[in-house]
């Protein structure tokens, strides 16, 4: 039983406009879901991903009101997002042109790369991708050939790597194929593949003991997310970390795909979740991501909801 890749990669910010401006704007990703934390249902949802909103390219965010981060370890410390290589001067020149931080193209890992932060300090990684099937968004203005085709590799920080491995390898059935130094500070890098591997389907663990306790805010990662394809195989999922006596939450139905949470060893919270229904399952294809979207149990509450929530757009 393997995990087939990166599902979906949840973030904070503390500003829903200005975040929704940046990823359909700048970098060029459609707004597939408009929806509430259904933990939390004062705070935006955002998801933004490729033009049809496919699992393995989701990048979502909490609308949290809270100071900046404090970076350290125990924490999801950069985000891979995949472009085809020959894109990468393009979003260099795109970037710089929005007054962004960003790193000089180079290999990283065998790759191509180049990192940038978003307004709010979201650590990011553009990663030249293997050739493959990419879903461009038709009104993205960014053109097709250069668009984000998803998510990967995550790097993830923690002090020490044993307890980590064991989990990844022993429990998760990741597969250490790799390690390589970091050039940018972030020490040894162990990289651990699911299913068929590649760039959609890595996780890299830095070890960094020297660094503090990283401090979640605006501009960190809340957790990230990996696919199983559908409901049967998410149940032998929870049954396989009830077996190794991992506490976990139990399988939780966000609506738009199952997910089941659990913190590894190093502090960092992950999630199990399927590939489907998708985000169509209660609005148009052609329009999701535009109007409030509520799961049905949260749908009596909304004009309660939506009075409580600024504008977007």
């Amino acid at each position: 039983m393997d995990l087939t890749g990166i599902h979906h990669l949840t973030a904070i910010t503390a500003d829903a406009p200005g975040n929704n401006r940046f990823y359909t704007e700048t970098l060029g990703l459609r707004r597939v879901k408009k929806t509430v934390n259904q933990d939390d249902t004062s705070a935006y949802h955002l998801f933004f991903a490729d033009g049809a909103g496919s699992p393995g390219t989701d990048l979502t965010f909490f609308d949290w009101p809270v100071a900046g981060e404090r970076r350290g370890t125990r924490s999801i410390s950069r985000t891979g997002l995949r472009v085809d290589e020959a894109s990468l001067d393009y979003w260099a020149e795109r970037l710089r042109g929005e007054g962004l931080s960003t790193g000089e193209i180079g290999t990283l890992d065998t790759r191509a790369s180049l990192d940038f932060e978003d307004p709010e300090g979201q650590r990011f990684r553009l990663t030249a991708d293997q050739p493959g099937a990419a879903h461009p968004w038709e009104k993205s203005p960014v053109p097709a050939a250069h668009q984000i085709r998803g998510l990967g590799p995550i790097t993830i920080s923690v002090p020490e790597l044993e307890p980590t491995e064991a989990v990844l390898s022993r429990v998760m059935n990741m597969r250490r194929v790799r390690d390589y130094a970091s050039p940018d500070g972030e020490g040894q890098v162990h990289v651990f593949e699911m299913g068929e591997g590649g760039p959609a389907a890595e996780l890299h663990v830095a070890v960094q003991p020297d660094l503090p306790v990283a401090r979640q805010g605006a501009g960190a990662v809340h957790h990230v997310a990996f696919r199983t394809p559908d409901v049967d195989t998410i149940h032998k999922w929870a049954e396989r970390l009830n077996g190794f006596r991992v506490p976990s939450s139990g399988e939780v139905e966000r609506y738009y795909f199952r997910s089941l949470y659990f913190r590894e060893p190093g502090g960092n919270l992950f999630e199990i979740a399927t590939d489907g229904p998708g985000f169509a399952v209660d609005e148009p294809f052609e329009t999701m991501g535009e109007r409030l979207s509520l799961p049905p149990f949260l749908e009596p509450r909304r004009a309660q909801i939506e009075a409580g929530l600024k504008p977007l757009d």
